[in-house]
């Protein structure tokens, strides 16, 4: 059965009307994490942002950040260095994926 697009967590569907309604904030908001390269949504063919589930979860955990008096420069750094953890982890478990084979073929 093919994928629906509501099925893509990376697909760019939902307004910034939609995006506020659903997280209660307001849209002036959303725009400034867009101007702060915090959540850089699509755009349409019209102009108008255009935002993913995974981008929606990113909002979200900002305005908790927010709440506990984060700045929004705080947040992306936050984010950026939440990032690099993702790249460490993954790069340590490749290493010792190979370290376990170079082990197997040692023996």
């Amino acid at each position: 059965m093919p994928m629906l697009p509501l099925d893509d967590a990376n697909m760019p569907l939902f307004t910034v009307g939609q995006v506020a309604e659903m997280l209660e904030v307001q849209q002036a908001f959303l725009r400034r994490l867009d101007e702060f390269r915090i959540v850089r949504p699509s755009r349409s063919a019209g102009g108008q942002r255009r935002y993913t589930r995974n981008e929606i979860v990113i909002v979200r955990y900002v305005a908790e950040l927010m709440d506990a008096g984060l700045t929004l420069a705080a947040i992306r750094r936050v984010l950026q260095l939440e990032a690099r953890v993702r790249e460490l982890e993954a790069e340590r478990d490749a290493l010792r994926t190979e370290l376990a084979t170079l082990r197997r073929t040692e023996n």
